[in-house]
C-alpha cells in the first residue's frame, strides 16, 4: 500500500518536477513513511465521496460565475461520465488519464472531433478550478491542446425559405415569432425570457437578458413590430410574458415549445433543418454581408469574442468575388 501511494504522489508530480528531483521526492516519501503503518479503508467509497464533493464545488462556482443551468448541467454529465469510468482521486489524474478517457470516448461513441474538444474544454475549465483553489499543482490539461476540427460552411435561411416560412404561419403568434427570431438574431434562451414591458415599439427595439445575466438592446425591423402588434392585440391573457402557448393556459413558451414549433413550420413549409439558432446565424451573415462593422454585429449578438462573431456570421462569397474585382483586379 505504501508502495501505491508513494507511486501516485510521483506521478502526480511528473509535470512539475525533473527526473533527479523525482527519484528524490521517491526516496524522502520511503524514509518519511518507514514504521508508518498504512491501510485501506473503503478507498473507494472515500475517492467517490471527495470527487463528488470537489465537483459539486466547481458547479457552485460557475453557477456564481453566471452560468445557465442548461450549461452547468452539461459540465456535470461530463464530469460524472469521466469520474465514473475513473477510480482515482481527481488530485492524482495525470494527463495520460484523460487523453485515454477522450480517446476511448471517441472511439466507443463515433464521437466528431468538435464533441471531443468541447469535452476537453470543460476538463481544462474543471482542472483549472482545482488548480486555481490550489487542490492541485498544475491542471493536467494544459498539455492538451485544443483538437483540430472541419471547419465547415453552416447554412444560412435563404430569402426564399423565409417566405416559405412566414407563408407557413396560420397563427399570427408563429408570424411574429419568425420574423422577431429573423430581424433580432436573439438565443432561443433569451426569446423565451422576454415580457411585454421589454418591448419598446416607438425605438423598435427590445431588452434581453443574455449570458451571464448580462442585459443588452436588440433591434427588430418594421414587419417584426407590425405582427407582433397584431398579435399582441388578440391576446385576451394576463400573461406578461413575450411569446405565450396557443391552449387555453397561455403560459409562457420554453426553449424546447420555441424550438418545436419552429421545426415543425419548417416541415410544413418543406424546408429542410430550420430551427431557431439558424436565424441567429442568417442575421449575422446578412448584416455584414451589408457592410455593417463586425464590432456591431459583435454587439448585437451579445458575444464577448470577436472570434464568436466571425464563426457565426460566414460572408457571402458572392460578395467576396465581386470585393476582389472591384480592390484587386
Amino acid at each position: 500500500m505504501k508502495d501505491k501511494i508513494i507511486d501516485s504522489v510521483v506521478s502526480g508530480m511528473t509535470e512539475c518536477l525533473s527526473g533527479a528531483q523525482l527519484e528524490r521526492l521517491q526516496s524522502v516519501l520511503r524514509i518519511a513513511l518507514q514504521g508508518v503503518e498504512v491501510s485501506c479503508v473503503c478507498d473507494k467509497e472515500r475517492v467517490s465521496h471527495d470527487n463528488g464533493v470537489l465537483l459539486t464545488s466547481f458547479l457552485s462556482a460557475k453557477s456564481i460565475e453566471g452560468c445557465s443551468s442548461k450549461t452547468i448541467g452539461y459540465y456535470r454529465m461530463t464530469i460524472e461520465k469521466f469520474l465514473a469510468g475513473s477510480e482515482k482521486d481527481l488530485r492524482l489524474v495525470c494527463t495520460d488519464d484523460i487523453r485515454s478517457y477522450l480517446t476511448k470516448y471517441q472511439v466507443d461513441h463515433g464521437s466528431s472531433m468538435v464533441t471531443i474538444d468541447n469535452m476537453r474544454r470543460i476538463f481544462s475549465s474543471f482542472f483549472s478550478w482545482l488548480e486555481d483553489e490550489d487542490y492541485i499543482v498544475k491542471s493536467p490539461v494544459r498539455r492538451i491542446h485544443k483538437v483540430r476540427t472541419e471547419k465547415l460552411v453552416k447554412e444560412t435561411i435563404s430569402d426564399e425559405h423565409l417566405e416559405m416560412l412566414r407563408d407557413a404561419c396560420h397563427e399570427m403568434r408563429d408570424l411574429a415569432m419568425i420574423d422577431f427570431l429573423a430581424s433580432t438574431g436573439v438565443r432561443v434562451g433569451e426569446l423565451v425570457k422576454i415580457n411585454r414591458s421589454d418591448i419598446d415599439f416607438h425605438e423598435r427595439q427590445c431588452v434581453v437578458l443574455g449570458k451571464g445575466n448580462k442585459e443588452r438592446t436588440v433591434y427588430f425591423n418594421a414587419r417584426a413590430k407590425v405582427h407582433l402588434q397584431k398579435y399582441l392585440a388578440e391576446r385576451t391573457d394576463n400573461n406578461v410574458a413575450l411569446f405565450v402557448g396557443l391552449n387555453g393556459i397561455h403560459e409562457r413558451m420554453t426553449i424546447s415549445g420555441v424550438e418545436a414549433r419552429v421545426r415543425w413550420l419548417g416541415q410544413r413549409a418543406s424546408v429542410c433543418r430550420i430551427h431557431p439558432h439558424k436565424f441567429r446565424r442568417t442575421m449575422a451573415t446578412v448584416a455584414i454581408d451589408k457592410g455593417m462593422p463586425i464590432e456591431q454585429v459583435q454587439r448585437l449578438l451579445g458575444h464577448k469574442k470577436i472570434d464568436t462573431t466571425l464563426h457565426y456570421a460566414m460572408v457571402n462569397q458572392n460578395n467576396v468575388k465581386i470585393a476582389h474585382r472591384k480592390y484587386i483586379s
